[in-house]
């Protein structure tokens, strides 16, 4: 997970008055905590049947089902300037929120551990780039308010009660621009494009599952304004949504249960791991005098991670360890690109860190682990910024906390798979020389293994 941090050229001291303090770890952490709580619940309930078999007996991976859940995520607004049959990137907009969803789908089980399948689900939320005081009080914003994804899905049981899958299909959002002056108002527009995903769903009763799934949509670049003096101004929105839910199997304790033996695996002992990512990068950007507050400036990108930790299961629910993990990453920021005009360009790249980091899980089922994690991050940037005849390098660290959550599940007696989301926010980075600060956060999704020496 790397980010790139911003200098002052996108901000203006002088516009306003108040900063809003962002909220949106906080509100986070208490979704997933809440909703691996009433997992463990789940979990504390059915102990007892879980001890003596994998899954729910017979469940049914196949038929319709119905569920809800919800998330958070960030936004990736890349921009152009189209002139001549010449574009060029201006700045990457970024934003994060949070979005509640509803499901409905259908899956088949082809084959004792191979499942297709089908859903439709709509959601809506608050995911959106903010100026905080730009025209005076209030916030200019342009917000992915609501929509909706179709798609199919493939997926292979990675245990009789464990499925890991991938999706893609279509997606159709509604965006809307907010603006308080003088007098506030609106324009909205709809876009539509394409969805990808991974994700990992387990069996918690003989109708309930749980998901956590990772998506990203692209809604392509399409003209936002047709004559801004030197050409259009094309907009290129792409979206890292994590999700957490639950859904409801109608018919799922009927028979249909895998026959195949489930991994005998036990949660204590140290281990190594390896894992691949990609996520969103948002900047919050400040006058250091306290007017005005840009949130934010974006960029994504993709990274790998190597990592050694210790669990301890303390019982027939809870497992509780560390992990110690560095990174490499290729997510970058571009805030501006003239250089085919002749004119200034810069981009910044969070390209190494590390975390140290706690978690506490429960298990769904003798294979399936929920968990919660947080701890410290550390995180390198390096800036390269040039005007014609002139080119500058500059680099530095921020220290910072990491928050998320995930699916675990063991996939031999040794070997097991995750797919986790975390959250990192960063400490801020005065440009003294230009008057403003860049404070950095993540939103990055991994997909892990780890060898347990146990």
């Amino acid at each position: 997970m790397a980010t790139s941090n911003i200098p002052t050229p996108c901000h203006s001291g002088g516009i306003g008055s108040r900063i809003v303090i962002m909220t949106f770890g906080k509100t986070f952490a208490a979704l997933l905590l809440g909703a691996t709580s009433a997992a463990a619940l789940a979990s504390a309930s059915h102990a007892a049947d879980a001890q003596a078999e994998q899954a729910p007996a017979g469940f049914n991976w196949s038929g319709v089902y119905v569920g809800f859940g919800g998330g958070v995520g960030a936004v990736e607004r890349g921009t152009e300037m189209a002139s001549g049959g010449v574009s060029v990137g201006v700045m990457d907009l970024g934003g994060q929120g949070v979005f509640a969803e509803v499901t409905a789908g259908y899956d088949y089980l082809v084959s004792e551990r191979v499942l297709l399948g089908g859903f439709i689900d709509a959601h809506a939320g608050n995911i959106a780039f903010a100026v905080e005081n730009a025209f005076g009080p209030g916030e200019l914003s342009l917000k992915n308010k609501y929509g909706f994804d179709v798609a199919a899905r493939a997926g292979y049981l990675l245990t009789p009660s464990t499925l890991g899958y991938v999706l893609g299909g279509y997606s159709w959002q509604h965006i809307a621009l907010e603006v308080p002056v003088p007098v506030p108002f609106d324009t909205e527009k709809d876009r539509s494009g394409y969805v990808l995903g991974v994700g990992m769903e387990t069996a918690v009763s003989s109708n309930w599952t749980v998901k956590s799934e990772y998506r990203y949509a692209n809604y392509g670049n399409n003209v936002a304004i047709e004559d801004v003096g030197v050409g259009a101004l094309m907009f290129e929105p792409t979206t890292h949504t994590f999700h957490v839910g639950a859904n409801y199997r109608f018919g799922a304790q009927n028979g249909g249960g895998a026959s195949f033996a489930a991994p005998a695996y036990s949660w204590t002992g140290f281990y190594v791991g390896g894992a691949i990512g990609a996520g969103a990068i948002v900047d919050e950007i400040r006058d250091t005098s306290g007017i005005a507050s840009i949130n934010g400036i974006g960029g994504e990108g993709v990274f790998g991670e190597l990592s050694v930790g210790y669990d301890h299961e303390f019982n027939d629910i809870w497992v509780a360890g560390i992990q110690l993990g560095g990174r490499y990453s290729g997510m970058t920021t571009q805030l501006m690109d003239y250089s085919a005009f002749g004119g200034p360009k810069y981009e910044g790249k969070a390209d190494y860190g590390f975390d140290v980091i706690a978690r506490v899980g429960a298990k769904l089922n003798p294979t399936t682990l929920a968990y919660v994690l947080g701890g410290y991050s550390w995180q390198h940037v390096e800036e390269e910024m040039s005007v014609p005849g002139y080119s500058e390098t500059r680099d530095w660290n921020v220290d910072g906390y990491s928050i998320g959550g995930g699916l675990e599940t063991a996939v031999t007696n040794n070997l097991s798979v995750n797919l986790e989301y975390r959250f990192s926010q960063f400490d801020g980075h005065v440009y003294e020389d230009i008057g403003s600060e860049t404070i950095p956060a993540f939103h990055t999704v991994r997909i892990g293994t780890k060898y347990k020496f146990n």
